[in-house]
């Protein structure tokens, strides 16, 4: 019973599989099967004996069907049996046709076979015509592109690859031979760019090789027009104010002389026309590359390229050579080097848009400024010769003006000028320290002898001198002074020549120049002049006499002090009472070389006494005198006179004081005798000598040896040797 429940349970399920075995699709197949075998045991058996059941069904049906259709099949299969006959009788008569119409088409068929060809080649031909139309400009343009490379118009060139390749490539991109010329026209470019920045460098250094003539060029340009300014500008003063007239002096014409002074020698033809630096550089090699990059699209390697390059020059340029500072040719080469290669990049700013930019040049000048500062700086420092530092300033002014009239900036150079114009005075003073050496050593130290008018005349022409009583004086008569105050006067006249031609040119008012010219000339005097002075009376050949004429001469040389500051005022119009003129230190120059003048001459006098002294040879144990003063004391006696005769030309006090000087020397000398610690005894006949000699010193201070002493003044210089000689004698 178990086992028919079971069977009762599964057939359902088999014929529900059995009907999805049928109905639906193969792929589907597989999961319906497999639920056969994953049912109860025994299914697979049982689902078999289903399937042949139903297979044995299908074959019944299948078996009625084709019982049911047999007959009109049967009767179908006669009917063709009927119509085969009709059919091949068909067959042939097509056939026979179909011959015939080939037979009668075969000579149709040969013509159109002649007229399709044709209309082929017809076709063929219009269309090759077609292309060649096209095509030849194409070829036309790239033989023209061919041409221009030729020609090395490179520029036009690049203008023709860029039509080739937005209008006419386009046109033909198909074809073979526009492929090959699309894949060359790189190469072309960059054979342009090559060839290009080939006469770029060449170009770069052409213009390194040839700066320093376009520095030339333009520092004569600039000289020239300064010159006519200036020329125009005196003429223009002399008709508004008259010609400066300048007593005694020659500085109308020298000052122009000295503005109007050419640095570089003047061409042999005045008239010469100047070249420009366009007429002197073809600056089209830069035109061609900066247009052939632009169309490249690579203007800006280009502009760095240039600028990187032109940074290398500048350096090389501005590196001065080891010697410049020995020779003017020196220093010229280098400015004019230096103006030519910031000529060339003020042109190329101007008449480039891009290349270089003011920023650029001011950047690159503000570089170059510093180093042509501290080169000048330095190489100026071991200029020894003034001829060659007032060079090396001209050539600095007209190297500013030229660059200024570029729009560079140069006020750090005219500030470098003061620095250059303290050096200048430096080597001014060295040189002159050295003509006054050389006017004291040749001077004889003697008043300047005349013996007629026209001697008088030559001397009053050179010095300022003044004198009614002298005047008066007939001939042959002498001048107080020796021949170096004329001479020495002159000479701080030159030295201020000499530093007016630095003050030239600067760019300063009056005021600034008479300030520079006066303090210039203190030192002269101050430092100078006093040190050659100091030296001269400290030598050990200077005796009284001569230290006795240099005091003399410093008077009167103090005295034209005030002619020299009227010399400075006609050169600068700046009037002595201005505020803020600065005054000549004649006064306390003069002043101090006189009181060391004075104080030689005391030591020197009081060297002689003790050198007569010295031939002082007492008998300390003689029993009687000689019976007149010893020979030594009256050789100094008598040389004292004379030597006195000599200070009457002295100031008053001076002679005073060296003649007091004197006395108490001499009383000290004598009394230091006495004093001796080697005298052990004095005899009355040497204490009786001796005072023989201390009454001729009491008779020499008591003939008032220099007037000016008021009664026994002088005489008190000997009361301590009366006195202890008494107390000795006692």
């Amino acid at each position: 019973m178990a086992e028919s429940g079971e069977g009762l349970g599964t057939v359902p399920e088999h014929e529900r599989i059995l009907q999805e075995i049928e109905s639906t699709d193969t792929a589907c197949v597989g999961p319906t099967l497999r639920s056969v075998y994953d049912d109860q045991p025994n299914a697979h058996k049982k689902f078999m004996e289903k399937l042949d059941a139903c297979i044995r069904n299908h074959d019944k049906e299948i078996e009625k069907m084709c019982n049911f259709h047999h007959q009109g099949f049967v009767d179908a299969i006669t009917e063709l049996l009927k119509v085969r006959a009709d059919a091949e009788k068909l067959k042939v008569q097509v056939t026979d046709t179909n011959r015939r119409f080939q037979d009668a088409g075969k000579e149709v068929i040969v013509q159109t076979e002649d007229i399709i060809r044709c209309r082929i080649q017809q076709r063929n031909i219009t269309t090759v015509v077609e292309k060649l139309q096209l095509c030849l400009p194409v070829l036309e343009m790239y033989s023209k592109l061919k041409e221009q490379m030729s020609a090395k118009r490179y520029y036009s060139a690049l203008k023709t690859m860029e039509q080739l390749e937005n209008v006419y490539f386009p046109r033909v991109s198909q074809y073979r031979f526009c492929q090959l010329m699309v894949e060359n026209l790189p190469k072309l470019r960059e054979d342009i760019k090559e060839i290009s920045m080939s006469d770029l460098k060449d170009f770069l250094e052409s213009i390194r090789k040839h700066s320093d003539k376009i520095g030339e060029t333009a520092m004569k340009q600039a000289q020239q027009q300064k010159t006519f300014s200036v020329t125009l500008q005196i003429k223009q003063n002399n008709v508004k104010f008259g010609k400066n007239m300048y007593i005694n002096d020659r500085i109308p014409e020298e000052s122009s002389e000295i503005v109007l002074k050419h640095t570089f020698e003047e061409e042999e033809e005045n008239e010469e026309e100047v070249l420009t630096v366009q007429d002197l550089v073809d600056f089209s090699p830069v035109y061609r590359c900066l247009h052939i990059y632009s169309v490249l699209g690579d203007e800006e390697a280009f502009e760095n390229y240039y600028r990187k390059q032109r940074k290398k020059q500048a350096r090389l340029v501005l590196q001065p050579q080891s010697n410049m500072h020995e020779t003017v040719d020196g220093y010229r080469r280098y400015f004019t080097q230096i103006v030519g290669f910031f000529v060339v990049e003020d042109h190329i700013l101007h008449v480039t848009q891009g290349l270089v930019t003011r920023a650029y040049t001011d950047e690159l000048w503000n570089m170059a400024l510093s180093k042509i500062i501290a080169v000048l700086r330095a190489h100026s420092s071991y200029c020894t010769d003034p001829d060659l530092v007032l060079e090396l300033k001209n050539l600095i002014v007209i190297f500013a003006d030229t660059l200024q009239g570029y729009g560079f900036p140069v006020n750090r150079l005219f500030d470098l000028l003061f620095e250059i114009r303290d050096q200048y005075n430096e080597t001014l003073l060295k040189k002159w320290a050295g003509v006054f050496r050389d006017i004291f050593e040749e001077d004889n130290y003697s008043p300047i002898p005349i013996v007629n008018e026209e001697e008088y005349k030559i001397v009053i022409s050179k010095f300022p001198f003044q004198d009614p009583d002298l005047e008066k004086q007939s001939f042959p008569k002498k001048f107080p002074m020796s021949q170096s105050v004329p001479h020495i006067y002159i000479q701080v006249k030159e030295f201020i020549y000499a530093s007016l031609k630095f003050s030239e040119s600067l760019h300063r008012s009056s005021t600034e120049i008479d300030d520079m010219l006066r303090k210039s000339t203190n030192l002269l005097l101050t430092r100078t002049l006093c040190s050659c002075l100091l030296n001269l009376i400290r030598k050990p050949h200077i005796g009284l006499t001569e230290l006795v004429q240099i005091i003399i001469n410093t008077t009167h040389l103090e005295q034209a002090c005030k002619y020299l500051e009227d010399f400075i005022t006609n050169i600068t119009n700046i009037s002595q009472e201005t505020v803020h003129t600065t005054r000549l230190y004649g006064l306390s120059t003069f002043k101090d070389a006189r009181h060391a003048a004075e104080g030689e001459i005391y030591t020197k006098l009081n060297q002689k006494i003790d050198e007569f002294v010295q031939l002082a040879d007492y008998d300390w144990t003689m029993s009687e005198p000689d019976g007149r003063a010893s020979g030594y004391l009256m050789d100094l006696i008598n040389f004292l006179r004379s030597i006195f005769q000599v200070f009457t030309h002295l100031p008053g006090k001076v002679a005073q004081t060296a003649c007091m000087s004197a006395c108490q020397h001499l009383s000290t000398s004598l009394m230091q005798m006495l004093l001796d610690s080697e005298l052990k005894q004095i005899s009355m006949g040497a204490v009786q000598q001796f005072n023989l000699d201390v009454i001729q010193c009491e008779l020499f201070a008591s003939s008032e040896p220099v007037p000016g002493f008021q009664g026994d003044t002088l005489q008190l210089a000997f009361i301590d040797l009366r006195q202890f000689e008494f107390d000795t004698a006692s």
